[in-house]
């Protein structure tokens, strides 16, 4: 229950700090864009929440250990200060986008944005549901097993690609073409990341090996 009431506040003060992000870089509320992008994220991550927290209280602990204080190697503090720059960054471009003028994207694009916003956020959530060692940090637990079901029998690090069509979709959602730049920064701090995650996943999580053999790829079926 702890755990659920944490993750509330945490909830309630990462929207905050999300309407910040938005909303001042556009210089309005009138900003129909961000408020449908804001909904789109609380919906799409609450219900998942309340469910992880009532069935599995020990993988919603170790999501809410994150950031780079949270990383117990040195290189993956940096990557995740990159990755997190880059997604904030997005997202006040794009809103700061809004209130240049420079985008003229139409409505029905700002809807595509948002699914893909959904389709990223729910695919991190069904992992953490699939996966309770599915961690925020990079680290490997005692007693830790392989997980090679649901959607990991189609890539290994799924919820890297959640956060890769999350980060499609986060500019187009808030009317941005140019945002839309920010994924290669955000893409390759988590080439990065993953590959560095894979070395330790390599040397001290039994099976691993032998999982990379059986799923080849590693963010995109037939390509990486």
């Amino acid at each position: 229950m702890k755990a659920a009431i944490r993750a509330a506040v945490s909830n309630v003060i990462g929207v905050i700090a999300l309407g910040a992000v938005l909303f001042l870089p556009a210089g309005t509320f009138s900003y129909w864009q961000a408020w449908a992008f804001t909904a789109t994220f609380m919906l799409t991550t609450i219900a998942p929440t309340i469910y992880i927290a009532r069935t599995n209280p020990a993988a919603l602990r170790r999501r809410m250990r994150s950031g780079p204080r949270a990383e117990a190697r040195t290189l993956q503090k940096f990557v995740i200060i990159g990755w997190m720059a880059s997604v904030f960054a997005m997202m006040a471009f794009s809103a700061y986008d809004h209130r240049a003028g420079w985008s003229h994207v139409p409505a029905w694009a700002c809807v595509l944005g948002d699914v893909l916003v959904a389709v990223g956020l729910g695919l991190t959530m069904l992992v953490v549901i699939q996966n309770g060692y599915a961690a925020a940090t990079v680290t490997v637990e005692t007693g830790q097993p392989v997980v090679s079901t649901g959607v990991y029998r189609f890539v290994r690090h799924p919820m890297y690609v959640g956060g890769a069509i999350m980060m499609i979709g986060t500019p187009l959602a808030l009317g941005s073409y140019w945002g839309l730049l920010f994924i290669v920064p955000g893409v390759a701090a988590l080439v990065f990341r993953i590959l560095d995650e894979e070395a330790l996943l390599s040397q001290e999580l039994a099976g691993y090996r032998e999982y990379t053999q059986r799923v080849r790829y590693r963010l995109m079926p037939y390509f990486w």
